[in-house]
């Protein structure tokens, strides 16, 4: 940090809500001239998120309803972390398996998101999965609720990439993992990071 850096620092936090997924706070901080101000933002659990790309260059799309936005929004397959000492690629890979009924040989690390700073400490760490199998029938997770609506498509990866170049892929981790893959894909896999890589929330 050089030296012109102001030091943020907490001076108090109010807890106005706790649930099971985020907590709201407010907090109040120290700001630059000696001052302070009041944040009110949602403390998130984080999630998780997967690219699974086949052998063909296809990407695994979920089609869910959203209520917040009030419709349906193309994603990937994703989830909470939410279960206490899952290393993150086993909670990826649980949620593959959840929402495309999918494995994967082949685990990489795409991208880390903060969907949304500005009210929200919520990150999530988006997968590349590949060398895809199917989860065999017997053995596949039912789905509820918004779930049980899932739709799941494979679009070629670069259709993928128009898909939210037009606006038709808006849900923040969606779009910063396909654009991921895809530079990623056309610099030949080598800057890609292990799967195991710590997250620095």
């Amino acid at each position: 940090m050089s030296a012109a850096e102001h030091r943020y620092e907490l001076r108090s936090r109010v807890e106005r809500y706790a649930g099971r997924i985020f907590t709201v706070v407010t907090d109040e901080v120290s700001m630059p001239g000696g001052g302070t101000a009041t944040r009110d933002y949602a403390r998130h659990v984080g999630a998780v998120a997967v690219v699974a790309l086949d052998d063909a260059g296809q990407v695994v799309l979920v089609r869910q309803y959203r209520q917040p936005v009030g419709r349906h929004l193309w994603e990937l397959p994703a989830g909470l972390m939410d279960v206490d000492g899952e290393d993150l690629p086993v909670a990826a890979a649980r949620e593959l398996a959840e929402e495309a009924d999918l494995t994967a040989g082949r685990w990489d690390l795409l991208v880390d998101v903060h969907t949304s700073p500005g009210f929200s400490d919520e990150v999530v760490r988006v997968f590349l999965a590949r060398e895809l199998a199917e989860v065999p029938v017997g053995q596949r997770h039912e789905r509820h609720d918004e779930e049980a609506d899932l739709q799941i498509v494979r679009i070629d990866l670069d259709e993928a990439v128009g898909m939210v170049l037009a606006g038709e892929v808006t849900n923040g981790p969606c779009v910063a993992g396909l654009l991921a893959a895809a530079r990623a894909r056309d610099a030949g896999w080598s800057a890609l990071r292990r799967a195991d890589t710590p997250l620095h929330r």
